[in-house]
């Protein structure tokens, strides 16, 4: 009798909610789900976490302190209410940061995210504490082991192997997202495979 061999994909997803790149490369990752047999399980990395002990500019160390609050308020969503509660989560707080362009009003982004979703307004306390920081940098951690120190945000498991990207924009839709996902599958199935890139010659366009 012949071994029945799996046919659903699997992808793990780390985001830091700040980042820009992340948003659009899960934009993406949405769209593969409706055209592609894929699971996509979603984690929370940290970009304040990534940079600690970097020299960083002014405005980018600023950035870093801000990005603490929305990334602990999913882990801590996530620690306290479960796994299924951070994609929602993510979706309302990205919707307002990226495509609201409401970055510098973190509050109330955050106040508003957690009522979309219904989750307790009482989990916007954890954007000033550390309280739950080792299972934050814990989950941080699981994506550097999977692809090194030199990387950002997103990363990206692809049926296991872990990269950093695909970094796109603006973000595929439909078969495109399929197809961009089958070359994402396919790279991941070869071992020693470690990079493409080419310079970015443009910013996020969200549309």
């Amino acid at each position: 009798m012949s071994e029945t061999i799996p046919t659903t994909d699997t992808a793990d997803f780390w985001f830091d909610p700040m980042c820009p790149w992340a948003w659009m490369t899960s934009r993406w990752m949405g769209e593969v789900e409706q055209v592609r047999d894929v699971s996509v399980r979603w984690h929370v990395m940290s970009l304040a976490v990534l940079n600690e002990n970097r020299e960083l500019s002014d405005d980018y160390a600023d950035l870093m302190r801000r990005a603490w609050g929305p990334v602990r308020v999913v882990n801590a969503a996530r620690e306290l209410h479960g796994d299924d509660v951070v994609k929602p989560l993510y979706d309302a707080l990205g919707t307002r940061i990226h495509l609201q362009e409401r970055g510098n009003d973190l509050p109330a982004v955050i106040d508003e995210a957690l009522a979309e979703v219904s989750l307790p307004a009482e989990l916007a306390r954890y954007a000033g504490t550390d309280e739950l920081d080792d299972s934050l940098r814990a989950s941080h951690q699981d994506a550097i082991d999977l692809v090194g120190e030199d990387v950002g945000t997103p990363v990206v498991a692809v049926n296991g192997v872990g990269f950093f990207g695909p970094v796109v924009t603006p973000a595929p839709k439909g078969e495109d997202a399929g197809k961009l996902w089958d070359g994402a599958v396919a790279v991941a199935s070869i071992d020693g495979f470690y990079e493409i890139k080419r310079t970015r010659t443009s910013g996020p366009i969200f549309d």
